[in-house]
């Protein structure tokens, strides 16, 4: 038996876009209903970065690939609130210089820098965005440490969290869009359908007039004015193609590819440097926007997983977990990807190619992330890509320079955007300049797909305050 719905404004997916999208227009009195294929999964109830959290919150368990030499893993929220349940909390806002390049290239209307930039405040302010009070866990000491001596720019990254009196870096509590715009959508009359998954959306024309949905194996129908897609940077794209629209839809795909060590510090100097619940809240931008450095989850099975390219050689220091600590290096990418639903197949098909530019980088990056352990008094560093070297010493880093290559690294990323690119040139943009989809009335997309190209540092702000300034404007012209 089929279940009938009828709204407003269709909202799919509830990460960074979709829920602060029905917070504004709930807010303005649309009826908006929320369709998430993942679980609600209240917070505290699986233990952060842990590989129970990625098996209940990630898409196919954090376990996704974009083909290509090297592949690039990657990872998907894939749960009420999206990749803010999952993900560090970090909060960076777009850089000023990369907001006003956007708008330029991309004919980008009504994107004055001034007035995102007064989103992210209001942003901020709703998220608790705030630096760790008191003491910070050794992983983030440990890498201001190292760019310390090295003489490097590094700093603190606020994050929305919210700290209990007197409380350490650890007890923060994330405020995901579970705990902030979701429950502000459902206070002005918001619903939200959870464990619905949205195989198609229908259309007539230029309009989409219903979706169809599984539920528990059933099928479920929903009748809307409006549709907005917030499924991420690969699920938007994919929805879009089996709804017929393809013009420069998934054909951009940008992230920031990543490459990892972990590195052994001495236990009766250091103690513990590993915290399996957190991550480090230091980044290094020395050599920004082409490259940074940063604290990754060190759970002790992702610090397994971390050894594994050569775990004959490192395959020992798993015992240690408590002394290790994983760190990455992140690029700015020149190379481009494509997404691409297919017809019988459940999710679509992801590529991406790195150019030399990029996997000359990403090499680069390494071994100066290495150099940052070596300074912090690491023991040993174990790269993450096939027949690494341990390295203990300088020389060693030259040993590895020499031996790496990026189609032997485990390439990773969580950073995805761009997939259907926001302006006016139609040539270069999927949507207009406020996320309406070329040659369509009435489907919007408002998430991370919309970013022209990946900015250079954690996107979720960006894609937050895009999101609330396209719902506005949506809200102004359909109360007029």
């Amino acid at each position: 038996m089929t279940t009938h719905h009828e709204c407003d404004v269709l909202i799919v997916g509830s990460g960074a876009g979709g829920a602060t999208s029905a917070a504004i227009l709930a807010e303005a009195g649309h009826d908006v209903l929320i369709v998430e294929e993942g679980p609600w999964v209240d917070q505290g109830s699986v233990s952060p970065f842990s590989l129970d959290q990625m098996d209940k919150q990630y898409r196919s368990g954090g376990v996704t690939v974009a083909l290509g030499v090297p592949s690039i893993a990657y990872t998907e929220g894939r749960c009420a609130g999206g990749g803010t349940e999952v993900n560090s909390g970090l909060y960076w806002r777009p850089p000023e210089e990369t907001l006003e390049r956007w708008r330029s290239r991309y004919s980008i209307k009504d994107f004055a820098t001034d007035d995102i930039l007064a989103i992210c405040e209001e942003v901020e302010h709703s998220l608790s965005v705030q630096p760790v009070p008191g003491e910070h866990t050794a992983a983030s000491r440990i890498l201001q440490r190292g760019a310390d001596k090295l003489g490097w720019q590094n700093g603190e990254i606020p994050r929305w969290m919210t700290y209990p009196e007197g409380a350490g870096a650890t007890q923060g509590r994330r405020q995901s869009m579970t705990r902030t715009y979701l429950p502000r959508s459902f206070d002005a009359g918001a619903r939200i359908l959870c464990d619905h998954r949205l195989d198609k959306i229908v259309r007539n024309g230029r309009r989409a007039v219903s979706a169809q949905l599984t539920h528990a194996g059933n099928p479920v129908t929903i009748a809307f004015r409006d549709v907005i897609v917030c499924g991420g940077a690969i699920q938007t794209p994919a929805i879009l193609q089996r709804a017929g629209l393809r013009h420069r839809i998934g054909r951009t795909l940008a992230v920031h590819p990543t490459v990892k060590l972990s590195a052994k510090f001495d236990a009766a100097e250091h103690g513990a440097v590993n915290t399996p619940e957190d991550v480090s809240v230091f980044q290094v931008k020395e050599f920004a926007p082409n490259m940074s450095f940063g604290g990754s989850a060190s759970h002790p099975g992702l610090v397994a997983l971390a050894l594994t390219d050569n775990w004959r050689d490192f395959g020992k220091a798993v015992t240690k977990w408590p002394e290790l600590a994983i760190y990455y290096a992140a690029i700015t990418s020149e190379g481009r990807g494509m997404v691409q639903a297919v017809p019988g197949m459940r999710d679509p098909i992801v590529t991406y190619r790195l150019t030399k530019r990029d996997r000359d980088l990403l090499g680069q990056g390494l071994a100066r992330l290495a150099t940052v352990m070596l300074e912090a008094d690491a023991e040993e560093v174990y790269p993450a890509f096939k027949g690494a070297p341990i390295v203990r010493t300088r020389a060693d880093i030259g040993d590895m320079a020499s031996r790496f290559a990026a189609s032997k690294a485990s390439v990773m990323t969580v950073h995805l955007c761009s997939t259907a690119p926001m302006g006016d040139d139609e040539k270069r943009c999927a949507t207009d300049s406020h996320g309406l989809v070329h040659g369509t009335d009435n489907v919007f997309v408002n998430d991370a797909a919309l970013l022209p190209e990946a900015p250079g540092v954690n996107p979720q702000a960006s894609v937050m305050a895009i999101a609330i300034r396209n719902a506005r404007r949506y809200a102004d012209q359909r109360a007029g």
